[in-house]
């Protein structure tokens, strides 16, 4: 009787090995394959991004492409102290300060008003998303026809008996491009607000009606926790596009634009045609490094103000 259960134990615990010799023939199958598929991306990364970059800090590190001397940050030091330099700098902070919390804070009061019931709200919702469709040469040209010094803006205050005003070629210029960058960039992030608000659970908020909860309280303590990593990559996708707001400048006034529109990107797009690659390499990693820390920071926000939204 103890030999046949010895015997029993015994086929058990082959069998048990067996099993787990599948089981890891198929996890280390199953990593080999993801592997694969991961590859292509991972060597795409690299070599268009990690390997580039990789040359860039180089560039920043020599005194130029043919001697190829190490100068260490005597480049960054230059450009630091360049005057067109901390004049971009200077404009692109001023820009991205007004016009990232602008078009946050905005197109999440265009979600939540989409989000009650109102009239015509299609075609509210298709108006704002019609600059995602229309090209950015038509966006210009409509720009220019309305800011013009003999625009339809101008000849519209004109009838309130105001004075003419350059738009483009003043110190108003920065007023345009905001109202442009909020215009372009307001109804992609009013889509995602909404996706994240529709995505809260109805059983909270109905809990929250039912205990005499405000709306603002609704808001603030339910609403916006929710809403705390589509904030995030709202805000970061707005830095990053004011950053890259250039084009439309560019188009819109050429190599050297008015002071107050001169950006960042204008200081390196002129760098680039003088080839000057030691300025542009030190202003892109300094460029970087500013955006890696904010973006760091709203990382931390975020992880503090929405840790406790599932608690």
């Amino acid at each position: 009787m103890i030999g046949k259960m010895k015997n029993i134990l015994h086929s058990d615990k082959i069998r048990e090995k067996k099993r787990d010799r599948k089981r890891d023939k198929r996890t280390a199958r199953g990593i080999r394959i993801s592997w694969g598929y991961l590859f292509p991306s991972l060597a795409g990364v690299l070599l268009f991004f990690v390997l580039p970059f990789l040359v860039v800090i180089y560039y920043s590190m020599v005194d130029n492409p043919i001697s190829k001397q190490f100068v260490f940050f005597d480049n960054f030091v230059k450009v630091f102290q360049n005057a067109a330099f901390q004049q971009a700098a200077s404009n692109t902070m001023k820009f991205s300060v007004v016009a990232v919390p602008l078009a946050v804070v905005l197109s999440l009061a265009l979600a939540m008003m989409l989000e009650s019931e109102i009239p015509l709200k299609s075609q509210f919702r298709t108006f704002f998303l019609s600059p995602m469709m229309v090209p950015v040469a038509s966006i210009i040209l409509i720009w220019q026809v309305l800011f013009h010094f003999n625009g339809i803006v101008n000849d519209f205050t004109a009838i309130f008996g105001a004075d003419k005003v350059d738009w483009i070629k003043s110190s108003k210029a920065q007023v345009v491009i905001v109202i442009l960058f909020l215009w372009k960039n307001l109804g992609y992030n009013m889509i995602l607000f909404m996706a994240a608000l529709s995505s809260i659970p109805k059983d909270i908020l109905e809990v929250a009606v039912l205990e005499s909860a405000t709306p603002f309280q609704i808001f603030w303590h339910i609403k916006l926790r929710y809403l705390s990593s589509t904030i995030l990559f709202v805000t970061i996708m707005s830095l990053i596009n004011s950053f890259k707001v250039f084009r439309e400048i560019y188009l819109l006034t050429g190599n050297y634009p008015y002071d107050t529109i001169y950006m960042l990107q204008h200081f390196m797009n002129n760098a680039f045609g003088q080839l000057d690659y030691q300025k542009l390499s030190a202003a892109a990693i300094m460029m970087s490094v500013v955006m890696v820390i904010l973006i760091g920071i709203m990382f931390l926000t975020e992880s503090y103000f929405g840790k406790d939204v599932e608690g």
